[in-house]
């Protein structure tokens, strides 16, 4: 069951989206839409999660059975824009026709940023959001081929080029523009088998937190309640399968927690998110803390502080509602009325952080002194479409409840 349909359907927009290419077994599809776009290749991995699998010496068999030219670069941990302007400036002249990502989201994200800016050649900085120089971003940007080899981000689907700097004058911004979605995002369940526990725990707490925020957002529409609702229950269904690995239905788990995020990136990518991604953003900078183990560690707490805030100061908010039927979702629980339902919600998502044991702020070096600059770092981006403008007593509280 869904939040009730409404009776007017107001003006949205849904903005470009790639190709996508869903299903198990579909990375064999690869050479194919890579020889669709020339044989000029530059191809973009993490360090081995995927250049240490039969799958990479199939891929460089076939794209030399192309006659494809292909150059290789890795990136690991969170890309900087130091990082990517290094590989623009090394390829730049290689006439590249297209860019290949194979891995997490900070690899779809560097190379998002490295595509765009292989024909014109500039800077990264000239259009980093925030800290960068402002200049508008005019194009073009080489072909991108999105695969995925985890299920959190939804990078693939997304128009936006996460870029940071940590450290205690760190930042983490985007790189943002629709020329930078993905011509294809090929997305394979089979690429998340051997995938670590904590990597599947903290990549699929980002992927739902990313589908709660899209659906109680600001700027959620019914389009985007339809694609976050069939993307929570995936998840619902999929994840602790995946997590568990070893269980009997891990396979149709992978399946379909890499809907469920493949999801979370459509309707982020129209919707806009809320306050653990408001948040997440100066954690990133300021901290090493990955950016799943931030929406893990936080999400019970943040969705607890919206519904009270909501409940104190907009009790017809449409968001109290769509919370309450995510929470009869995730915890089995149809008969539910709505102010118990958003509370079993925050009490199933405080189950599910103990359950994978999410670390907490402190273990990467955070106290409370940090607190003030990390709110004062947050009004940005995400948080403009959290259901409602949270003080920074309230956000104060929901990260001193994770310290």
């Amino acid at each position: 069951m869904t939040a009730s349909f409404p009776e007017r359907i107001d003006a949205f927009r849904i903005a470009r989206l790639p190709d996508i290419r869903f299903g198990s077994g579909s990375i064999e599809l690869l050479p194919g839409l890579i020889a669709d776009y020339g044989t000029s290749v530059l191809v973009v991995t993490g360090r081995r999660s995927f250049v240490a699998t039969p799958r990479w010496q199939a891929l460089v068999a076939a794209l030399e059975a192309q006659g494809a030219s292909w150059h290789h670069v890795t990136v690991e941990g969170e890309p900087s824009p130091q990082r990517v302007d290094a590989i623009v400036a090394e390829h730049r002249g290689h006439a590249i026709d297209v860019v290949v990502a194979i891995g997490g989201g900070s690899v779809l994200d560097a190379a998002k940023a490295v595509a765009g800016l292989l024909r014109p050649g500039n800077s990264v900085m000239d259009h980093l959001e925030g800290v960068g120089r402002g200049l508008p971003y005019r194009g073009p940007a080489v072909p991108l081929i999105a695969v995925p080899t985890t299920a959190g981000t939804g990078s693939e689907a997304t128009k936006n080029a996460v870029l940071s700097v940590q450290g205690a004058d760190g930042f983490k911004k985007s790189f943002r523009d629709e020329r930078l979605v993905a011509a294809v995002a090929l997305v394979d369940p089979e690429l998340l088998a051997g995938c670590p526990k904590a990597q599947i725990a903290a990549n699929g707490m980002d992927a739902f937190t990313q589908l709660l925020e899209s659906y109680v957002s600001l700027n959620a529409s019914p389009a985007t309640d339809a694609l976050a609702w069939s993307g929570m229950q995936a998840f619902h269904r999929g994840f602790w399968p995946a997590w568990e690995a070893n269980h009997p239905e891990a396979d149709q788990g992978y399946g379909q927690l890499a809907y469920a995020s493949l999801m979370s990136g459509i309707a982020l990518a129209q919707a806009g998110l809320g306050s653990v991604h408001g948040l997440a953003s100066p954690l990133g900078a300021f901290f090493p803390i990955p950016h799943g183990t931030v929406c893990g560690t936080l999400v019970a707490e943040a969705t607890e502080v919206n519904v009270a805030a909501l409940r104190q100061r907009a009790p017809h908010a449409a968001a109290l509602a769509k919370y309450a039927e995510a929470g009869r979702l995730v915890s089995g629980k149809s008969e539910l009325s709505d102010d118990d339902a958003c509370d079993a919600l925050v009490e199933t998502l405080r189950e599910w952080t103990q359950r994978l044991d999410m670390p907490r702020l402190a273990a990467y070096g955070m106290q409370r002194d940090d607190i003030e600059r990390v709110v004062a770092g947050a009004r940005g981006g995400s948080m403009k479409t959290n259901p409602l403008v949270l003080t920074d007593a309230e956000l104060g509280s929901l990260l001193e409840r994770r310290l």
